[in-house]
């Protein structure tokens, strides 16, 4: 039996409108199916109406932080629910949807690729290989609109931060860092290593209903293409 890390779970009050329970210390599959058993509960405890108040949940690795309205929520009371609710252990595995994306891995678009292949020993199709092997899922969005951390890099690959991080890095770039990869939506300043570039739009403000293209307890494989596929 897996048992919720010592200490945990624990309830953080957040300001007199959020509390944060988290779930453990750490980046770890257990953690993040208890993050998404806990979020999955809330959603089926606000559909029924026992959750009067709520405004929002907002899941990361290791914690979920709700969000609502104190002039129609009980503080004291929410903050028992959620403490009993995340102590059940309910653990629900990334059953999101299964998203194939496009990535082109041509040397412009990919300029850390033959840096990572030579730090892990490997040829440069062999980290191709592995990375569109890999189903990867997506932990949690932050950093930009629509920035996914995707868990799941294969081991081989795990690498640090770059030492002087980029001032600008194109919008679509595909990135490794650690253990985990990632996409940057929109150009912006970054450290992560660039093995590749994407074409999907990762989040379009005309969807109102679903702005980011990904969620938590989704999952990614990578497919090779060429440039043209990217409209580049």
């Amino acid at each position: 039996m897996n048992l919720p890390a010592a200490g945990y779970p624990r309830l953080l009050a957040l300001g007199d409108a959020a509390f944060t329970v988290e779930f453990g210390d750490g980046i770890a599959p257990e953690t993040h199916a208890r993050v998404l058993g806990f979020a999955a509960a809330l959603d089926t405890l606000a559909a029924d109406g026992r959750l009067p108040g709520l405004v929002e949940r907002v899941p990361t690795f290791r914690s979920v932080t709700v969000h609502f309205d104190p002039d129609r929520a009980d503080s004291g009371v929410l903050g028992e629910t959620l403490l009993a609710l995340a102590g059940e252990g309910r653990r629900a595995a990334a059953s999101g949807r299964l998203w194939t994306l496009p990535v082109c891995f041509d040397d412009d678009l990919a300029p850390d690729l033959a840096d990572v292949a030579a730090r892990a020993g490997l040829t440069r199709e062999a980290v191709i290989a592995l990375l569109t092997a890999t189903e990867f899922s997506v932990y949690m969005l932050g950093f930009l609109p629509g920035f996914p951390y995707l868990g799941g890099l294969p081991a081989a690959l795990e690498m640090p931060r770059l030492a002087t991080p980029r001032s600008r890095v194109p919008a679509g770039s595909v990135a490794i860092a650690g253990r985990m990869c990632a996409v940057y939506p929109w150009h912006s300043p970054g450290g992560w290593r660039l093995v590749g570039r994407t074409g999907a739009r990762l989040f379009d403000v005309t969807q109102a209903a679903r702005p980011a293209l990904l969620a938590p307890g989704d999952r990614v494989r990578w497919q090779a293409v060429g440039r043209e596929a990217l409209g580049e």
